[in-house]
């Protein structure tokens, strides 16, 4: 009972130490991830101070430029009259003046809007003639303020700040307003509007260093420069339709689409989640730093691992003495432990011995009979032995009969046929035919030769074979019994197609498949053999097919099995087929058999090709 009462108390200690092991860390993490990014942040705020100090320098260095050269007796006189000469004199003077300046250009706009005058008056992007009556820095100059202007040129392509100033017919006046009759304002002294435009781009590059990213968005919150790629020319929201119809107006952005910084993949805004801002320029600028999340959470892992680390130590002290205490209470509880174990092992070995006993009798009697078994498998193997041998024997000898058989029926028909030729006193035919018998004689000895060798199964006689003569001589040897069943023989023969085997083997099974397709058309109406052959690109396929009943559904699935038949007695063993099976199959090839649609049976072998080179198809 006092075991089971101090399980829990122990389990709820336990579970006591692991929450307040989990808080401490969890207060350690909050709190060094507060200090971390406070310190972040002033980091940022102190970079984006430095950054504004230095923007702020550079547009106020050129910011009174465009109001000094208003002044310019050229300049004015070039934006009333646009006197060429006047104009050419200024052209030279505003690109003497950019290139010491290193503005990006400088260029006079008359008051209808078109550029009389410019400092990159001999580029082939020139501003003069252009018409930028639709800028707002135009506007604003028109109406007597400095236009002030960030903006992707529409001739070069290139962004820039544009800064306008208004010109005057009289440089001392100051656009004097006159109230004409029907009570509009207009500045009569307005002649034109000189702009400057001063490239960012190397102010923007000098942000490259940083690791984190920086961005200048304008008023309407679209950013245009950043080290950021993926944020330019994005807006930190979503802008109303009236700013995008303001932007398509001006050309700021040259048409491009504003889509926000929402509109990126997560991985790629979770970057631009917060940011330190500073307003900066008259024209309602904001520079932003975006911190990264990542740092804060690095420095606060690292102070909640230590504080883990320091926790988990006391808490791992404490439980090793308290474990210590335990142990000594373990040993004396051990030592009855142990007295009572001996007694009850002893106990148990009595009885491990005496089952151990009665397995070995079974174990005894059970290997007495497995040894009778043995020597009545080992009698029956030899008997199976016997009756294999026996029975390949058989075989061997009823192929020889039936390979023979054949060419001695081509011998007698050649005998016949030289006896009506004697007759005709035709003996070249009967030398011919002798020669033919004296062939088949030959073949019958290589016949034997080669069913020897199928035991062997050497490959020592391959070689390169022509299949359109194997055809043609398989052909020849039948040709009485073709003859006398009336069969007709269509031929589709490559003679491209090769093959490395044994011939007089290919012979054998084609002569076995043409005497079972004469066979197979002996009671057709119109008895026909087909013979194709062809090549692939790597098999050759040669056809035998007829136009007899087809193969019963049920001898397909046995058609190659030794010793069967559906031939009547005394025609045939039921070997042909399985023997040419062997031999195809010993020169890596497949002998198949199926039905035609349109009725009777086709055989195909499928042989390895070698194609004769040089040779084209012909049938």
């Amino acid at each position: 009972m006092m075991e089971q009462t101090a399980l829990p108390k122990r389990a709820a200690w336990k579970l006591l130490l692991l929450a307040l092991l989990a808080a401490i860390t969890w207060l350690a993490y909050a709190a060094a991830h507060h200090h971390a990014s406070r310190i972040l942040r002033d980091q940022a705020d102190r970079q984006l101070e430095i950054i504004a100090h230095d923007l702020d320098s550079i547009i106020d260095k050129f910011e009174t430029l465009p109001f000094a050269l208003s002044f310019h007796p050229d300049v004015i006189e070039a934006a009333s009259s646009a006197d060429a000469p006047v104009v050419s004199r200024l052209n030279a003077a505003l690109q003497a003046i950019q290139r010491q300046s290193g503005v990006s250009v400088i260029y006079l706009i008359d008051r209808a809007g078109n550029t009389v005058a410019s400092s990159n008056w001999d580029d082939p992007q020139s501003f003069i003639g252009l018409n930028f009556r639709f800028r707002p820095y135009f506007i604003e100059a028109e109406h007597g303020r400095t236009g002030r202007f960030y903006g992707i040129g529409t001739r070069t392509g290139e962004a820039g700040y544009f800064i306008a100033q208004p010109v005057y017919r009289q440089a001392s006046a100051i656009a004097p307003a006159v109230v004409r009759p029907n009570g509009a304002d207009e500045k009569m002294d307005f002649v034109g509007v000189l702009v400057v435009k001063i490239s960012l781009t190397d102010f923007e590059r000098s942000w490259g260093t940083s690791e984190e990213p920086i961005a200048l968005s304008d008023a309407l919150g679209v950013v245009f420069l950043s080290n950021r790629d993926n944020i330019k020319y994005r807006s930190l929201a979503p802008l109303p339709s009236a700013a995008e119809q303001r932007l398509a107006g001006t050309l700021q952005y040259a048409g491009r689409q504003i889509e926000p910084i929402a509109a990126l993949p997560l991985r790629e805004r979770v970057h631009y989640s917060q940011a330190v801002e500073r307003a900066i320029g008259p024209s309602g600028w904001k520079l932003m730093l975006f911190p990264s999340p990542d740092r804060p959470r690095v420095t606060a892992g690292y102070a909640a691992l230590m504080a883990f680390v320091i926790m988990a130590s006391g808490l791992l002290a404490a439980w090793a003495r308290l474990q210590r205490r335990r142990r000594i209470e373990e040993r004396l509880s051990a030592r009855e432990a142990l007295a009572k174990a001996a007694e009850e092992l002893d106990q148990r070995i009595a009885q491990r011995t005496e089952e151990l006993l009665q397995a070995n009798q079974r174990l005894e009697t059970k290997y007495t009979t497995l040894k009778q078994t043995e020597t009545l498998l080992r009698a029956t193997q030899d008997e199976l032995l016997q009756a294999s041998k026996l029975a390949l024997l058989g075989q061997m000898a009823a192929g020889v009969t039936h390979e023979i058989n054949q060419p001695l029926a081509a011998i007698r028909a050649f005998a016949d046929n030289s006896l009506r030729f004697l007759d005709r006193d035709n003996t070249a035919q009967v030398r011919a035919n002798l020669a033919h018998i004296s062939s088949a004689c030959a073949r019958m000895g290589a016949i034997i030769s080669q069913l020897k060798g199928f035991a062997r199964k050497s490959g020592e006689q391959l070689e390169p074979v022509r299949l359109a003569d194997a055809v043609e001589s398989a052909l020849l040897l039948l040709e009485g019994d073709i003859s006398a069943g009336r069969v007709a023989v269509l031929k589709s023969l490559d003679p491209r197609c090769r093959v490395v085997g044994d011939r007089l083997r290919i012979e054998q099974v084609l002569i076995n498949l043409l005497r079972n397709a004469i066979d197979a058309v002996e009671h057709a109406a119109a008895p026909e053999i087909t013979i194709t052959l062809a090549v692939g690109t790597e098999d050759v396929l040669l056809a035998v097919a007829d136009n007899g009943p087809g193969i019963p559904e049920n001898v397909a699935s046995r058609l190659f099995e030794p010793f069967y038949t559906t031939k009547p007695s005394g025609k045939g063993l039921g070997l042909g087929l399985a023997i040419s099976s062997s031999i195809i199959h010993a020169m890596n090839g497949e002998l198949a058999a199926e039905n035609l649609p349109a009725g009777g049976a086709c055989f195909t072998i499928r042989l390895k090709t070698m194609i004769e080179p040089g040779t084209e198809e012909s049938h």
